[in-house]
């Protein structure tokens, strides 16, 4: 089976973030599948793109078996909200180019966000007189989310176009696929998709990858956590993160020089987080900047405690943060600072963690204080974490159900290549 990808983040070789489709594309090329993928310049982490691809408004290169199509994103993109849109815009032009040059396909998946990656994707699938089936993918709702964090306004002429293209989108995929069973509920009670249309196949971590691992290993001793308890946030540090709840927690734990929060990533608010730690003189908060996927396992394996947190948004009950899955693969306790569909599966179905009102920096400072107390509570979570992955989200399975809602599509077998 040929498939199409339009998804703007899909990871560089060494890059940090997301890696949900480099996974899924790996797989689905491992089966016997030539997979294509039409992806942006800029690297999401740092903002800016490598300089093999400036000037360049399409190049074609290998990610081992997968056929990626980078496209031209503007260099505004890192600069400022503003900035990102039109860099959105730019993608937009440059994907549905590559979009046209493309082969028919036997299925296209246009994954959001940002939800402009629907219209490469549609052209993707009809232009040919032979026209393929598309899916939609949901991995968070937009524009639900950048109204709610105060990216855009409710009312703005942005925001109604995407609303638009949001139910655009729905109406013309043969399938939405949803991240959440919460995101399913959401397009359900609006209307803009029935149960029979919605697939689910949510995101799970790389199992073979991510295993528990030795605390004392060599990122450890780089990273200079020595012996402290370190409760690891690993993710995006921009607006919706909120990552001010966790430099005001170690504020509440300045006294406990034994306990460490490190951050690992990268975004918009970095800098400005790193100058109020220093401001404040706040020794027990870290920030390392991103690192790469590779080293991800290791780093995870070297922390006591993985953390979740986003700002307290209702849009966000809705959300399946990546970084849990990955955390308990590995084995470790997840403290959520995420109410919602992320709370349920953590506390509830998983048993693998607590949960911190978001934005509280006292609640969240003193689960840090508890789990830290309690060795024997947090192997145990660790345990039934890395159960509940195997049982439920390895990357592995979860793309062979994928593929069995491609075959489905395409009018082919399980699994016929």
């Amino acid at each position: 089976m040929k498939i199409l990808v339009v998804h703007q983040y899909y990871l560089m070789p060494g890059q940090s973030g997301g890696s949900r489709f480099n996974e899924m594309a790996r797989f689905w090329s491992a089966r016997g599948h030539e997979v294509t993928v039409i992806a942006g310049t800029i690297a999401h982490d740092t903002g800016k793109a490598p300089d093999r691809y400036r000037g360049r408004w399409l190049t074609e290169e290998m990610d081992g078996p997968v056929k990626v199509v980078r496209c031209y994103v503007p260099g505004s993109y890192g600069k400022s909200y503003l900035g990102r849109m039109w860099g959105f815009f730019g993608f937009t032009v440059s994907a549905s180019t590559a979009a046209w040059r493309a082969p028919r396909q036997d299925v296209v998946i246009a994954s959001s966000p940002p939800l402009v990656t629907v219209v490469p994707g549609w052209i993707g699938a009809r232009w040919s007189f032979r026209p393929s089936p598309w899916i939609f993918e949901i991995r968070d709702l937009w524009p639900e989310s950048a109204i709610t964090t105060g990216v855009i306004g409710k009312n703005s002429a942005i925001a109604k176009i995407l609303y638009m293209l949001e139910k655009w989108a729905c109406a013309r995929a043969d399938r939405v696929n949803v991240l959440t069973p919460a995101f399913r509920e959401d397009l359900v009670r609006r209307g803009l998709a029935s149960e029979s249309k919605i697939a689910f196949v949510p995101n799970g971590a790389d199992t073979e990858r991510f295993t528990p691992g030795p605390r004392d290993n060599a990122m450890r001793a780089e990273l200079g956590w020595g012996d402290r308890f370190v409760a690891l946030y690993a993710g995006a540090h921009g607006r919706a993160n909120a990552i001010d709840q966790l430099v005001n927690a170690a504020e509440e734990l300045r006294e406990r020089q034994d306990i460490l929060i490190a951050c690992v990533g990268d975004g918009t608010e970095q800098k400005r987080l790193e100058e109020d730690a220093r401001r404040r003189g706040l020794s027990n908060i870290v920030f390392h900047g991103p690192r790469s996927k590779e080293l991800m396992p290791d780093i995870v394996n070297a922390c006591d405690l993985g953390m979740a947190v986003l700002q307290n948004n209702p849009t966000f009950r809705t959300v399946y943060p990546n970084k849990v899955f990955d955390y308990m693969s590995c084995a470790r306790p997840v403290l959520l600072a995420i109410d919602g569909a992320a709370r349920s599966l953590i506390c509830d179905d998983a048993e693998a963690g607590v949960f911190a009102e978001p934005e509280n920096p006292k609640a969240i400072a003193e689960a840090i204080r508890s789990l830290a107390a309690d060795p024997k509570l947090c192997a145990e979570f660790g345990r039934k974490g890395r159960q509940w992955v195997l049982a439920n989200a390895g990357r592995e399975s979860l793309a062979d159900r994928y593929l069995g809602v491609m075959n489905e599509l395409a009018g082919g077998g399980s699994d016929r290549p």
